[in-house]
């Protein structure tokens, strides 16, 4: 079906996601390969549990200095090329004659800049279905202006998640405040944002050394914002917590560096056993002598093209992906017509 791009539409799927308790996932993607390996996985997931239409949201930053997704959607580094790429591939994914035609697909700006993404903001917002607008550079105060600003201007036609307080960068000593009941409900109420982004102790909000999941936390700012929260830094969350998100109040989850992390090792791992069909025999015994493969290592195999493609490296990532996604599917996506 086509995108899910129209605001009451996109209010049906989460409410229909709060009826039967599923938390909607967003899986970042800067590549196509990313973006297929969601929607396969999602479609083949809906196959098994008998929904052929199950909803995903697939996302992507601009410029957030973190990781600016559509800067590297294309090697062009242009976000502008690559933003209107990753609009039009799944544009093509979501159409008729597709092989997912039948889900439900959502997209989600993630991390938008109040005023380092200035020029996106004035683009046409109805071809999104959810942004969130990120003001959190600013005083508190500030950001709640800022932010409610900007939901007054585009509220009618899109869904908005906002964040609440500022954001600590992984590299900075001082990992920031968590977000309090009081903060996050005075938020909410002024800024008339949809959804808020609390500081709950996730990835892309603390250093290294303090990574904690506060679940007791989440649930005590969703009894007063009510369940409208959405986890950001989910591939730091431990499995046993994820799988009791919608108890806590989380109605979406963001996500994307578990996907390139975990595929890169097994990439990485395969590659290692074949290398001499990847690069030959010459280079790979050359690599052996100098310790950097092992006597597991394929050091004798002649140079194949089923190897050394593109195709061949981005297959594994698929797959890999694949199953990485399946997997937090069944936690989030739990009886789909169990109501």
């Amino acid at each position: 079906m086509p995108l899910i791009l129209d605001r009451t539409r996109v209010l049906e799927v989460y409410a229909e996601a709060r009826e039967r308790k599923w938390v909607l996932p967003t899986f970042n993607a800067e590549n196509l390969t990313t973006a297929e390996a969601i929607l396969q996985a999602v479609k083949d997931y809906g196959t098994t549990v008998g929904s052929s239409d199950l909803p995903v949201i697939i996302g992507i930053t601009n410029t957030y200095r973190d990781r600016p997704q559509s800067v590297y959607y294309t090697h062009t580094r242009d976000w502008r090329t690559g933003l209107r790429l990753f609009l039009a591939d799944l544009e093509v994914l979501a159409s008729a004659g597709s092989p997912f035609s039948d889900l439900r697909v959502l997209i989600h700006l993630d991390h938008i800049i109040w005023d380092e993404d200035k020029e996106l903001l004035d683009w046409d917002m109805k071809q999104f279905s959810s942004i969130m607008y990120d003001a959190s550079s600013l005083s508190f105060d500030s950001n709640m202006q800022q932010t409610a600003a900007f939901v007054e201007k585009h509220g009618h036609e899109i869904l908005i998640e906002g964040a609440c307080d500022a954001i600590s960068k992984e590299h900075e000593s001082d990992a920031g405040g968590l977000t309090t009941p009081d903060m996050a409900e005075q938020y909410f109420k002024e800024t008339g944002v949809d959804i808020i982004v609390p500081n709950l102790g996730t990835e892309h909000r603390a250093s290294a050394s303090t990574l904690c999941y506060h679940d007791d936390l989440a649930r005590e700012i969703s009894l007063r914002t009510g369940p409208n929260l959405c986890l950001h830094g989910t591939s730091s969350v431990s499995k046993d917590k994820l799988t009791r998100l919608f108890e806590d109040g989380i109605c979406k989850v963001n996500m994307w560096t578990a996907l390139e992390r975990d595929s890169s090792r097994v990439l990485l791992a395969r590659m290692l056993r074949n290398a001499a069909s990847i690069a030959g025999p010459d280079l790979a015994l050359q690599l052996r002598k100098e310790g950097l493969l092992g006597d597991k290592s394929d050091c004798e195999s002649l140079p194949s093209i089923d190897y050394y493609t593109t195709t061949f490296r981005q297959g594994i990532v698929f797959q890999c992906m694949k199953e990485i996604i399946t997997g937090y599917l069944k936690l989030w996506y739990v009886s789909p017509y169990k109501k």
